[in-house]
């Protein structure tokens, strides 16, 4: 598969970071100014949830990185997403699938290698495409950070753990009940959401149902249960979306649609008074940031609905938190949906800031 390569019009600056004080004292870490290598830093991200959070906690990195391309799939949402943004297309790779790893080995090798002096650091939020760049980067002597998904409320991945037998690669999660020695809390990308207060009661009319793009999972449970309790809690000729994936849809009679554009998606959350979602992250994020508190519905691995059980620990996370209402698909009740509906979120606009470790 071929990597492409998108640039951005003007010349990109190469100067080293402007590092502001660090705010408090994080694992003794001051801002010196070889605190962090100068010079131009590869993200490196699955799609989904895995760039979404690598979007919003890249403006909060401390130091600022400014000078940034992208490593990522071909999709919808990226096009969408980093349009102006230097990107280089990479094969897709599925969870666990090591034949896309491989492949993604010959790409980190050109893009890492042609020339040592292009990248100074690759930061990666997995998940399985991580491996290959972080362990290019270093064999290269380049600096290398990897940060966990919101979703591993417990532990590292396969893919974290992976990565953390790479010598030197910078390790953070996103919970500080797990991390400990090279695994560094520095910060959530659920930082700055909180619960708000209760909306009024009101009709639902517009309803967004989303499943994700993940081409090998399907979630027949979630849509037959969706299709039996919207029709007790919505208006009697609502407007609702469903974006199901891979889903075998057949025999429903819904309009299920495998994707979206990601702009058509983000207008349709907006405007929406009710979103159910698969638990995914990225989708949770979406939610949150327009004010309004997702249903979500975790796949189980046992059934065959994913390869692990990552969706319910996002899931029990943002309920713990306020910001979700959660439930097995087979569980979901009306009132659960009712619920959601009049819950709201607040963000606040300034989210502490990230402080990577020292390259």
């Amino acid at each position: 598969m071929t990597m492409l390569d998108h640039r951005r019009d003007g010349t990109v600056p190469s100067a080293a970071p402007t590092l502001e004080p660090a705010p408090g004292t994080t694992a003794g870490i001051t801002a010196d100014p070889c605190w962090i290598r100068p010079g131009r830093t590869l993200l490196v991200t699955s799609n989904g949830g895995h760039l979404e959070q690598m979007l919003r906690l890249r403006p909060r990195f401390l130091p600022q990185l400014d000078d940034v391309e992208w490593a990522t799939f071909d999709t919808p949402q990226s096009r969408h997403l980093l349009s102006g943004e230097t990107v280089h297309h990479i094969p897709f790779v599925r969870p666990k699938d090591l034949r896309g790893t491989v492949l993604n080995s010959t790409a980190a090798a050109r893009l890492l290698g042609g020339d040592h002096h292009r990248f100074t650091r690759v930061v990666s939020t997995g998940a399985a495409v991580a491996i290959p760049f972080l362990a290019r980067a270093r064999a290269l002597g380049l600096a290398a950070h990897y940060i966990e998904s919101a979703a591993r409320s417990e532990g590292s991945s396969v893919s974290g753990s992976v990565v953390s037998r790479i010598p030197g690669v910078r390790l953070y999660g996103q919970y500080p009940g797990w991390t400990a020695g090279r695994w560094q809390f520095r910060g959530s990308v659920l930082d700055g959401f909180a619960p708000g207060s209760q909306r009024s009661p009101r009709p639902i009319d517009k309803v967004v149902v989303t499943f994700g793009t993940q081409r090998d999972f399907g979630f027949r449970r979630a849509a037959e249960r969706l299709v039996s309790l919207l029709p007790d809690v919505c208006t009697t000729s609502p407007t609702i979306l469903w974006q199901t994936g891979a889903t075998d849809t057949n025999g429903l009679r819904i309009p299920a649609v495998e994707s979206v554009p990601a702009n058509v998606l983000v207008d349709a959350v907006a405007e929406a008074d009710l979103v159910i979602s698969h638990s995914g992250v990225g989708t949770a994020l979406l939610t949150l940031e327009h004010g309004k508190c997702p249903v979500m519905l975790p796949r189980r691995s046992d059934l065959g609905e994913h390869t692990d059980d990552h969706q319910r620990l996002i899931a029990m996370e943002l309920g713990r938190r306020g910001l979700a209402v959660w439930s097995d698909p087979d569980d979901l009740t009306a009132e659960g949906l009712h619920r959601a509906a009049l819950m709201t979120a607040v963000r606040d606009s300034a989210p502490p800031r990230f402080l990577l470790q020292p390259d």
